[in-house]
């Protein structure tokens, strides 16, 4: 079998990203010497992140958030805004997802909440929890919506699987 054969073949059963490196190692002379255990793990691990890195920008694509750049490590927390920096360290684990708890921001207009929910909603993507995030005024037309229809099956598909 030919190295490119081999390629071929790697891209028809979708590793392109194995197949790019695999080119790679073939094109540079210090992989000569490297024991192909070695270069085969290598061609894996590639593989892998890259699969892992577009699964999670999936991930955070289909949550629709607001401000996708949120982070909980960017949480101002100046004595102003009363934060509990343990609890939201906590919060950013994401164990109160497997635990099926929900996380309700409350607050005054302009403090935060869209922020504060995004950033949660980020930790989630990079621990792949599937994300959605919704606007409570929206998930209220929506049920509004339903409840007028009788269509609610609808309605709770769309926010009980946010896939």
């Amino acid at each position: 079998m030919t190295n490119q054969s081999t390629i071929d073949k790697l891209i028809e059963m979708r590793l392109t990203t194995m197949a790019d490196a695999f080119r790679n190692q073939l094109d540079d002379t210090k992989f000569k010497d490297v024991p192909f255990e070695d270069r085969f793990g290598m061609l894996v691990d590639i593989e892998y992140s890259n699969r892992k890195n577009n699964r999670q920008k999936r991930l955070i694509r289909n949550a629709g958030f607001d401000q996708p750049e949120a982070s909980i490590m960017d949480i101002n927390y100046t004595s102003g805004r009363k934060l509990n920096k343990g609890l939201i360290n906590r919060l950013a684990t994401c164990e109160y997802i497997s635990e099926h708890r929900n996380l309700f921001i409350t607050g005054a207009t302009g403090c935060g909440k869209t922020y504060m929910a995004c950033a949660f909603g980020m930790e989630a993507c990079k621990q792949y929890f599937n994300t959605k995030y919704v606007r409570l005024p929206d998930l209220l037309i929506d049920l509004e919506t339903a409840r007028t229809d009788g269509n609610y099956k609808k309605v709770m598909a769309k926010y009980a699987n946010p896939v």
